[in-house]
């Protein structure tokens, strides 16, 4: 018989698999895809890119703002100039309501949904209601995290792999980065949260006092109600982090077992 697969390397795996396909696939394969877009460099797109987002865009949010026939078509949206997000896992969702966009057309009003290498959803439609107080549009923001999360990602899938490999004595602190993820996350999307409601510039129609965003719950910002919550990659991120203590924990148990 073979020899039995470890509980650690189980866990290890099952949250390798999910951080892969979820979001260090994507956030590679559409590294750079959106400066390639915006500059016309259309050419430089790999084929491979195509069949990929339009794969991942399936169930996702459809805004109204989408050209007809372009419905999670990436060759499409581009010919069409339609807004194109981001392919990885979105992880959390903001919306947000005003009486200006009627809800029989609006249901969740407008929404955007965070990822961890950019922006989906009616970021364009976003922006416009942000300058309205002031506020800076969503892409000034964690320029640096956008572009360095897509080789981060790979490098915690790295070292989640040499877990898998290596049992030594140390292993166990290569799953101590993707247990930390979802606390990382949600640090620096409160610390940006902060920044933008602290840095309002005098463009602004309505004049608002510096505030702290809604980061969770639901808010409300001069006459518009915003709403705030996890969506499904931030929940997979817990997966991954669950997983990854669990893969700690069995490892620790297992080199000691194995030292006796």
């Amino acid at each position: 018989m073979g020899k039995k697969i470890s509980k650690s390397n189980i866990y290890a795996v099952i949250a390798t698999v999910i951080l892969f396909f979820a979001f260090t696939l994507p956030m590679v394969a559409f590294y750079n895809v959106p400066n390639k877009i915006k500059s016309g460099k259309i050419e430089d797109i790999p084929a491979f890119v195509y069949p990929l987002w339009n794969l991942y865009e399936t169930g996702r949010y459809l805004s109204p703002y989408t050209p007809k026939g372009a419905e999670r078509d990436l060759k499409k949206m581009i010919e069409l100039n339609g807004e194109v997000g981001m392919m990885s896992t979105p992880v959390w969702f903001v919306s947000l309501e005003a009486p200006n966009y009627p809800q029989a057309a609006f249901p969740d009003g407008i929404p955007v949904y965070f990822h961890l290498d950019g922006y989906s959803g009616d970021v364009h439609e976003m922006n416009t209601i942000n300058h309205f107080i002031g506020m800076y549009p969503m892409e000034a923001g964690a320029q640096l995290e956008r572009k360095i999360s897509p080789f981060l990602m790979l490098l915690v899938s790295v070292m989640m792999v040499v877990f898998i490999i290596y049992k030594g004595k140390l292993s166990p602190l290569l799953m101590a980065v993707p247990a930390l993820i979802p606390a990382g996350f949600l640090a620096v999307y409160s610390g940006w949260l902060y920044w933008y409601g602290h840095n309002l510039q005098e463009w602004g129609m309505f004049k608002v006092k510096p505030f702290m965003p809604t980061a969770l719950g639901d808010g409300k910002v001069a006459q518009f109600t915003t709403h705030s919550y996890p969506t499904i990659g931030f929940y997979l991120l817990l997966i991954v982090a669950v997983l990854s203590i669990l893969a700690i924990l069995s490892r620790i148990k297992e080199n000691k077992e194995q030292n006796k």
